[in-house]
């Protein structure tokens, strides 16, 4: 087999199910044998910030490794911030680029896509991977192939993996896997010990998921777990959408001065608050009501245990559950709960719509038809998804970037052949929407919602003095069927429910409702965030 069949196989035996790209010169000798091999399908999108997250969010939502194909310089540094997106939540990315021939450096003339030096794409992505190779000699290709494959599912960070168009045929031996080594089994004793003493003795314990729990795919251990222990569950703001499809004892999704109180006063006051997978950063924490002293909590995350102020290094998450079960042994405790409501059973009348009129009818929509995945942007939309019944979500809860919710619904759809629902702004569909127009070729269907308030509301909220955050009305709905869809606006709450009972009647084609919103009008989630944080920092 030649060096990129050797990739491919590997990336398939270490869990890719399918490639995002975007080809150029540079790419286009791997891309033919993608495309011939028929290793991993390929689907190719518009613009390459589409192609990571819809990468990013297909690693997301199966628990492996996804994948985005691109060619050098052009396509590689357009896609930055999708990758640096995928490092800062821990997502399971790998970046192959198309690369300049060994020979061509030494022509003595600059290359097209060439910026500083021909090494500065790799230095830069230096800085948002874990792990990194040139794939420049066929015969250590497989040992590098097989390093970055690992560190990609060990760490769940993205790794970038070049390839000289001069290699891509090359004879290459398959790639054996790393095996994996053992965590050292008396700290892992020691260290369950430690929890188990503390929430024991805890009058008040909580587990908080956060996003290492979907990561590495032990969210039924997990729940098995909050079962044994018998204590309250919660998620993050980052971690919405875990234990969706789970038996465990989920109470909601702690969100400080914008979340339910009583989710807040319970994790706030507790004295044995375990993070599991919680990546401790402001969006989860910033905006708490009473500071939580993180020396009195337990963290696990990043394949180490802090408790206090000592950690147990190189004890990876899954081998951590897994023994904290083996000592629970089998038999469950039960912990009364009192779930949170979601608001339902919409007026169907000529009201204007509100975000949490958008929260209200997919809520009606999901107790008639069944639980969608939703892929949401950010802004009022990922705000507005706090208001709807758990179910699997992706969303960039943290890094905040925006232009991730199109994409990445469609990288959904191709990862699980689960139609989703995508929620999106106008600000970020401006950016990204128009992926849309791929979804004909691969018979992608996705239900849209549109927040549509002429504005990038969410920064209005901060500084309402700036104009800049207006924005025109666009035509999106009448640009849908120029994309190979449906499209169409709704002002009022009977035109909204009449738009979605219509949309999830129509299979094969998009679905975009665009859904208008008076400027200054949020989601109930999102005015309490906001409140809360002006509170915080002393604004009036």
């Amino acid at each position: 087999m030649n060096l990129t069949e050797s990739l491919l196989l590997a990336l398939k035996n270490h869990g890719a199910r399918q490639i995002f790209g975007i080809p150029g010169d540079f790419a286009l000798p791997y891309f033919r044998i993608i495309e011939e091999s028929k290793i991993l399908p390929l689907f190719t999108l518009s613009h390459e910030p589409g192609v990571g997250f819809a990468a990013d969010a297909a690693a997301r939502i199966n628990c492996s490794l996804g994948v985005a194909a691109v060619t050098y310089g052009a396509g590689a540094l357009n896609m930055i911030n999708s990758v640096a997106a995928a490092y800062a939540e821990k997502s399971p990315l790998v970046v192959l680029s198309g690369g300049p021939g060994k020979g061509e450096s030494h022509s003595g003339l600059l290359l097209h896509h060439q910026a500083k030096t021909l090494d500065s794409q790799f230095q830069i992505f230096r800085e948002i991977t874990c792990d990194q190779v040139r794939l420049d000699n066929a015969r250590r290709a497989p040992a590098d192939i097989a390093r970055v494959l690992a560190s990609c599912l060990r760490r769940s960070e993205p790794v970038y993996i070049e390839i000289p168009r001069d290699m891509v045929a090359v004879p290459c031996e398959p790639v054996v896997p790393e095996v994996a080594l053992p965590p050292d089994q008396d700290a892992l004793n020691a260290c369950v010990d430690e929890i188990l003493e503390r929430l024991a003795k805890a009058n008040s314990p909580v587990l908080m998921a956060g996003v290492e729990v979907r990561r590495y795919g032990i969210e039924t251990q997990v729940a098995e777990l909050s079962r044994r222990l018998g204590v309250p569950v919660v998620t993050s703001f980052m971690g919405r959408g875990l234990l969706a499809d789970q038996q465990a004892p989920l109470l909601g999704t702690y969100m400080g001065v914008a979340g339910f109180p009583e989710v807040t006063h319970l994790v706030e006051s507790s004295d044995g608050l375990f993070l599991l997978g919680e990546i401790i950063c402001d969006t989860n924490f910033a905006v708490s009501e009473t500071k939580i002293d993180m020396r009195k909590t337990i963290q696990a995350l990043d394949g180490r245990v802090t408790i206090g102020y000592h950690t147990y290094s190189q004890l990876p998450l899954a081998a951590l559950v897994d023994r904290m079960l083996e000592r629970l042994g089998v038999g469950e405790k039960v912990f009364p709960i009192e779930r949170q409501v979601f608001p339902s059973g919409l007026v169907a009348d000529s009201a204007s719509i509100t975000p949490t009129d958008i929260a209200t009818a997919v809520n009606d929509l999901m107790i008639e038809h069944g639980k969608m995945p939703i892929a949401s942007d950010m802004g009022d939309c990922l705000f507005t998804a706090m208001e709807i019944e758990h179910t699997a979500l992706v969303a960039p809860g943290y890094y905040a970037t925006m232009g991730f919710g199109v994409p990445a619904g469609l990288g959904l759809q191709a990862a699980t052949s689960q139609r989703p629902l995508i929620l999106v702004g106008d600000g970020a569909f401006q950016m990204t929407g128009w992926e849309l127009g791929n979804c004909k070729r691969y018979g992608w269907d996705p239900i849209v919602l549109l927040f549509n308030n002429a504005s990038w509301e969410m920064l209005r909220t901060f500084q309402p003095e700036s104009s800049f955050n207006d924005l025109d009305h666009w035509g999106f709905a009448e640009m849908a069927a120029g994309m190979g869809g449906d499209g169409v606006r709704v002002n009022t709450r009977a035109e909204l429910k009449a738009a979605l009972d219509k949309a999830i009647r129509t299979r094969g084609r998009f679905q975009l409702v665009d859904i208008t919103i008076p400027r200054g009008v949020l989601s109930d989630t999102l005015t309490r965030f906001v409140a809360g944080v002006k509170r915080l920092s002393g604004v009036k």
